[in-house]
């Protein structure tokens, strides 16, 4: 231990994504002894109900519902999920379908509306299980009526653009979907409806994970407006979208379900897994490899390159004055920040914030900055993230490259592709948003 910081940095990660397996969260949190079953703290007679059903979205789609398999296996009638390009695995009974994320696509949509299709016939002695997860919001995408894909895509590319945070694109999400924003409770009802949810948001609300298909809905069609004026969009979203926005701002167009509405009457929603649990089994680990952890925070949000500065400064002062923590010290954090897209090259938030952060710890070679994703892609690419120290500018250099020119262009992937620092792990088959570790040993 602290022999190599960079390997402890990528166990300490490894360690975060184990406590955020899907199939052991969801595993954890629903029991079935005979006619029982125990969701978290609240039990269902399975006599009462004629059929189980499957439905659900997201990049841990996967593993859930195989755990929902081995829990209830013929039990289960019928099923369906969305997952993410390359994020399939057999299963039994429940169908899977793989679709399109940032942006959505057309087989997205087809997943959506066959969910919908499977529902129509659910009745009052129906429990229906929804499995959702980061990504739900992007594979399941079903235009409300006079929104077209197209033009649900083009809004999606601009606000990923922006710098908008999630909360706020997935408040537009919701008012131009007909099932995201309570709209998959609305199609279960009068069912029984139990979500087991993958948190990937900050402080796990219910509403913005997969734009809280199942839960009530907190934002407006007021709010969507401010949110394109905030970040200067309404000359570039579909007229179409502004139009909608504008009408259900007057009421011409019926609101989100909110809180109170009978469609949630018999509704469960339960948080499986999420980015506290995964920080608190990252700092266990750092703490078994002799380092002085804190822990910083599981809300993290911000302009990306903001967020590496601070975190930068913390290592600088753990190695100046041993604060917050004294060496060998380990800072983490979780949480999702955001890029707004200046130049044209490739990364994603990830590999930004390590670029941005190694530019800070230069020439302080005792100092390793750590960021991944844990759903294993870092924006539109193959990485998870990166890893840096003080001499990585260094190392840059004797290569002919300008840390300060790809930052500037966006292009922190190819930087640490040309150093050999990506950190790739392929699909994890989770989400709870982004781990960042700062060592100082």
């Amino acid at each position: 231990t602290m022999k190599d910081p960079r390997k402890d940095a990528l166990a300490i990660f490894q360690e975060g994504l184990k406590a955020a397996d899907p199939f052991a969260a969801v595993e954890r949190t629903l029991q079935v002894k005979e006619d029982r079953i125990t969701v978290a703290e609240r039990s269902y007679d399975a006599g009462r109900y004629r059929r189980i059903l499957v439905i659900g979205g997201g990049k841990a789609a996967s593993p859930m519902a195989r755990a929902l398999e081995h829990r209830f296996g013929s039990r289960i009638a019928k099923g369906l999920v969305v997952t993410k390009y390359g994020h399939d695995m057999p299963l039994e009974t429940v169908q899977l379908r793989e679709a399109a994320h940032p942006v959505p696509d057309e087989a997205g949509e087809k997943g959506a509306r066959d969910i919908l299709s499977l529902l129509e016939d659910v009745t009052e002695e129906d429990l229906v299980f929804c499995l959702l997860s980061g990504g739900g919001s992007a594979l399941l995408p079903l235009p409300a009526p006079g929104i077209t894909l197209p033009e649900k895509q083009a809004t999606t590319r601009e606000l990923l653009a922006s710098g908008a945070t999630i909360h706020e694109i997935n408040a537009i999400r919701k008012h131009l979907s007909a099932i995201k924003g309570g709209g998959l409770a609305k199609a279960v009802w009068p069912g029984t409806l139990v979500s087991l949810i993958l948190s990937d948001v900050i402080g796990d609300d219910l509403d913005t994970i997969a734009s809280g298909p199942t839960v009530p809905d907190r934002s407006t069609f007021r709010e969507c407006l401010e949110i394109l004026d905030k970040y200067n969009l309404k000359e570039r979203v579909p007229e179409s979208v502004l139009a909608r926005f504008r009408r259900g701002t007057r009421g011409d167009e019926a609101e989100t379900p909110k809180a109170g509405d009978p469609v949630f009457e018999k509704t469960q929603a339960v948080i499986v897994g999420s980015a506290g649990m995964s920080l608190t089994a990252a700092r266990e680990e750092a703490r078994r490899r002799g380092y002085n952890t804190l822990v910083l925070s599981s809300m993290i949000e911000g302009e990306t390159r903001d967020v590496a500065r601070v975190h930068a400064a913390i290592g600088k002062e753990i190695l100046k004055t041993g604060q917050p923590v004294s060496r060998p010290g380990c800072v983490i954090s979780g949480g999702e920040t955001t890029v707004t897209l200046r130049g044209k090259g490739l990364g994603g938030r990830n590999t930004e914030f390590v670029l941005a952060a190694a530019m800070e710890i230069s020439g302080l070679p005792q100092i390793v900055v750590f960021s991944a994703g844990t759903d294993g892609t870092d924006g539109p690419t193959d990485a998870a993230g990166a890893v840096a120290d003080g001499k990585t500018l260094a190392r840059a250099e004797e290569q002919g490259l300008s840390a300060a020119r790809y930052l500037a262009d966006n292009d922190s992937y190819h930087f640490f592709e040309a150093l050999g620092d990506l950190v790739k792990t392929g699909p994890t088959m989770t989400n709870v948003m982004d781990l960042r570790i700062v060592i100082v040993p």
